[in-house]
């Protein structure tokens, strides 16, 4: 088992790292990750791990001992820390006692767009990091090809996020873009047909040609979409919902998109 240090010292600069990295300090290069499955996931994708803390009753589990194994192949550093130093590290409530500092994926939109038949999903000012975090776990799960969130849009590499996306974020091509108009233009070099959603007035998921080349452009929280994004779209898509319910949260709504359209493409 790999040498472990011992952390006492609230000053130390890892625990201002951390503190950072949970507060979206801007660093582009590093992530936090909180949660010994996170951590897990991230080695099995292969992300590279910087330094991992963990308390002494992690450490003594299974998990702990396997993950301090491996890290002795790395040049990740490894600590030992108390419940106390734990809760000055971790961003959450109620630590798991183990976070770790990680190397943030870097893909690019064309990358997000690269694998074909193209299934993605655009989220433009999605602002929640729960519901962004929600979106990328739903994209890999109904089968997306890759995402990009866009405008004012969390962070996907938060740390709420990537909480809410239980790993996926790790593992799926997400990628980042300041406006939509450049997710646009990687579309349409890519040949792939752009359908902005909206609550009401649009085709139903149920008759459009899904099996194609495609890209759900979804809104955020509040207003939706704005009225350009509909002007360049291709196609405009309403999921046909029951009244009194005027919208689904916007996850939801990804999950059952990119479903219908991985069914399409199975018949």
């Amino acid at each position: 088992m790999a040498a472990m240090k011992q952390l006492s010292s609230r000053h130390h600069p890892l625990v201002a790292a951390c503190r950072a990295l949970a507060r979206g300090g801007g660093d582009d290069d590093r992530l936090l990750l909180d949660g010994m499955h996170l951590v897990q996931d991230a080695v099995q994708a292969g992300v590279p791990l910087h330094t991992v803390a963990m308390t002494a009753h992690v450490l003594d589990t299974t998990d702990g001992r396997a993950l301090i194994q491996h890290l002795g192949s790395g040049a990740a550093e490894s600590f030992v820390v108390s419940d106390g130093m734990m809760r000055a590290m971790s961003p959450v409530a109620a630590p798991s006692g183990i976070v770790a500092i990680a190397g943030r994926p870097t893909w690019s939109v064309d990358q997000a767009f690269g694998r074909a038949p193209q299934l993605v999903v655009v989220g433009v000012d999605v602002q929640e990091p729960g519901n962004v975090g929600a979106i990328v776990r739903a994209c890999e799960a109904c089968g997306a090809t890759g995402v990009t969130f866009c405008g004012a849009s969390a962070d996907p590499f938060g740390w709420k996020a990537l909480r809410g996306s239980m790993g996926s974020a790790l593992r799926l091509p997400v990628a980042v873009a300041r406006t939509v108009e450049e997710v646009f233009a990687v579309a349409r070099r890519n040949g792939v047909r752009v359908a902005a959603t909206r609550p009401r007035g649009g085709e139903s998921p149920r008759t459009a040609d899904l099996r194609q080349p495609i890209a759900f452009v979804l809104g955020g929280e509040g207003p939706g979409l704005a009225a350009s994004v509909f002007d360049a779209a291709d196609v405009v898509i309403s999921l046909p919902m029951r009244e009194p319910v005027e919208s689904l949260n916007v996850a939801v709504a990804a999950a059952l998109l990119v479903y219908e359209a991985g069914n399409q493409r199975a018949t």
